[in-house]
């Protein structure tokens, strides 16, 4: 046995940790949609068996023979769903499969329907990845607008409010008195400089 085979037995094995985000999502959402195409090729011939059944009243289900998985989605759709699984983040990769489980259990698809709700599925998610993304932008803009105006506005002043001075006047002493108030807004609260 040579040294450098020693060396490759002690390697660690490739840990899925280290590949990249993407790929995982990517692989992850194929295999949940290849998953519900088989299950909804599965729920098909048990409709067709159940509709035979009932048709002829005798069940033939156990001489008939299967294919592993008869239909597959093309190459050039596959591609397309990939492209559209690299936009959804890590982070929604369950949302989205939890979402299309419940679409294909609402809906009860064909086997062939499933690839367009699952498409129909990643483009909500990647609508609302996008709409979630311009939010955290605006709010961020708006978080650095308010620092500035924020920071203008804190420097300690001189002046008080004071709305529980006795002097204040208000509207129902100058009604009772019979007097036009005056110009100041009465809502507002005095404000007076302290010295």
């Amino acid at each position: 046995m040579s040294l450098a085979s020693w060396f490759r037995w002690n390697e660690p094995p490739n840990r899925i940790s280290q590949r990249n985000p993407t790929e995982m999502v990517v692989e992850t959402l194929m295999m949940e949609l290849s998953w519900q195409i088989k299950q909804a090729e599965k729920q098909q011939r048990e409709r067709e068996n159940e509709y035979r059944k009932i048709k002829t009243g005798v069940d033939y289900g156990w001489l008939v023979s299967y294919p592993k998985q008869s239909y597959d989605i093309s190459p050039g759709e596959r591609l397309q769903l990939e492209d559209m699984c690299t936009k959804i983040h890590p982070s929604y990769c369950g949302p989205v499969i939890l979402r299309f489980r419940q679409v294909v259990a609402e809906y009860e698809p064909e086997a062939q329907e499933v690839s367009r709700l699952f498409r129909s599925v990643l483009q909500e998610a990647a609508e609302k990845i996008k709409e979630e993304e311009e939010a955290k932008k605006l709010a961020r803009q708006w978080n650095t607008k308010n620092r500035t105006s924020l920071s203008l506005t804190t420097f300690k002043s001189r002046s008080r409010i004071s709305p529980f001075i006795s002097d204040i006047k208000t509207i129902s002493e100058d009604v009772e008195r019979g007097t036009q108030p005056n110009r100041r807004v009465w809502s507002m609260p005095e404000f007076r400089n302290t010295k």
